[in-house]
């Protein structure tokens, strides 16, 4: 069991080096399974599903839940929530800081037959490519506006290098990812971080979920820029798109279900970003500078 914010522990080692053996302490990030538990139906006779369970850093556990349920579709807007909580042990005389209880305001449906048939696992499951896009379009999402040149350049290649300088677990671990909010103007609205790519993304599309005043004058979703320590995949330009942010940089390579989906949804999708250039795969023209921008 962990407390909130517990992201980092300290483990001893044998360091190697040449011919000569040291024993020393490092820092490593913390990775514990999260339960997420849903309380939906009318009073009294609400019920309780475990939903899913995330291998995850604990911290910003709450702002994970939401993202997940947000991303997912379960969550449409902020008025859907009662509250997050963690879960009382068996005793009920202590938090279980590995269980967040989710709590949806009466009158929201939830359809555990429909979330179930839409869940996407990993690259390696096998899920048709083209029943996933589908599948996207059934829950609701349609494509994003097209705003030209919203985006300059200069900040695109700006962006990894201002993510990098504010990924603290990763400077003491080295083993970390990292999702940041950026304004279009490159100012940082919130970074968060995790062992897991897609837990960081949910974590900081959670703050916007749950905080939305904290992102005004309204920079999220309108013309806010995801930016993700790795590569693209399907399910990061998917969070996006349900939390209704356009464009997506990545400092790594996207894959190609990612690129298919930020096509039919007329995203900007960039990749290989650097401070000496980038990829655009998809949606230049919100970016100044890119043919037709």
């Amino acid at each position: 069991m962990s407390t909130p914010g517990a992201g980092v522990r300290r483990v001893r080692v044998r360091h190697f080096e040449a011919d000569s053996e040291v024993r020393k302490r490092d820092v490593v990030a913390v990775e514990e399974p999260l339960e997420i538990r849903l309380e939906h139906g009318p009073t009294p006779a609400r019920e309780t599903v475990a939903l899913a369970v995330t291998m995850r850093t604990p911290g910003h556990d709450f702002e994970l839940a939401a993202g997940f349920l947000k991303g997912e579709g379960i969550l449409a807007r902020r008025d859907d929530l009662l509250d997050i909580t963690y879960c009382l042990g068996e005793e009920k005389l202590e938090q279980e800081y590995n269980v967040v209880s989710v709590r949806l305001a009466p009158g929201v449906s939830f359809d555990p037959g429909r979330l179930e048939r839409n869940f996407y696992t990993t690259s390696s499951c096998g899920v048709c490519g083209k029943a996933t896009l589908e599948a996207v379009e059934v829950r609701g999402c349609a494509p994003l506006p097209m705003r030209e040149g919203a985006l300059d350049e200069a900040v695109v290649r700006g962006l990894p290098a201002a993510l990098r300088e504010e990924q603290k677990l990763f400077e003491r671990t080295g083993g970390i990812h990292a999702a940041g909010l950026f304004t279009p103007a490159g100012e940082l609205a919130v970074l968060r971080e995790d062992v897991g790519r897609h837990n960081a993304v949910d974590k900081a599309l959670g703050v916007a979920f749950l905080e939305p005043a904290r992102f005004r004058p309204d920079p999220f979703p309108g013309d806010a820029v995801l930016c993700v320590s790795g590569r693209a995949s399907f399910e990061i330009v998917q969070k996006a798109l349900a939390s209704g942010v356009a464009t997506v940089v990545a400092v790594g390579a996207p894959s190609s279900l990612a690129v298919e989906l930020a096509a039919r949804f007329e995203m900007t999708l960039v990749g290989f970003a650097r401070a000496d250039g980038f990829n655009v795969y998809t949606g230049i023209a919100r970016i100044r500078g890119g043919a037709g921008g």
